[in-house]
């Protein structure tokens, strides 16, 4: 990968000037080579990861992890069902696998309940769906290569015999 882009990835607050300075690439040049890669669609969007654990008035959020078997269509393979997947805007990411599921979707809902009702009501009965498996996250330590703090600590009460 592109050093510009990978130096982004790890830091998406990095500036073209310090990009130069580690890179020896003129900043006029980082920064243009920045706008192309935005402009050709390489460079998607910036985001900043929030541990939601450490948000004191946060809302409850759920997150499942969604297996799911589809038949995929004549002629057009998965692509046209996984577009019609993802398009729900509960799904915040969908990805095409290999092993005994096809898609592997990661669902967002407001709670419980909003989760189970897109399984039941919106994924489960699609034409090609043949199959969900659904694992609901329980606690997050890792995402986007960042070690996510948890502000409680372990109140476990020591056993011993």
């Amino acid at each position: 990968m592109d050093v510009i882009l990978e130096l982004l990835s790890k830091d998406a607050r990095i500036t073209p000037q310090e990009i130069s300075k580690l890179t020896r690439i003129k900043a006029d040049e980082v920064k243009k080579r920045i706008k192309k890669y935005e402009k050709d669609g390489i460079i998607l969007g910036y985001k900043a990861v929030i541990n939601k654990e450490m948000i004191e008035d946060k809302e409850t959020e759920v997150r499942a992890l969604i297996e799911v078997k589809v038949a995929p269509q004549k002629d057009l393979g998965f692509d046209k069902v996984a577009e019609r997947i993802y398009a729900f805007p509960e799904v915040a990411s969908c990805y095409l696998l290999s092993g005994s599921y096809d898609l592997l979707l990661v669902v967002e809902g407001r709670d419980l309940k909003t989760v189970s009702r897109f399984v039941a009501e919106k994924l489960s009965p699609m034409e090609h769906v043949r199959g969900t498996v659904t694992h609901f996250l329980l606690k997050k330590y890792k995402e986007d290569s960042m070690i996510l703090k948890s502000k409680e600590e372990n109140k476990r009460l020591a056993i011993s015999y």
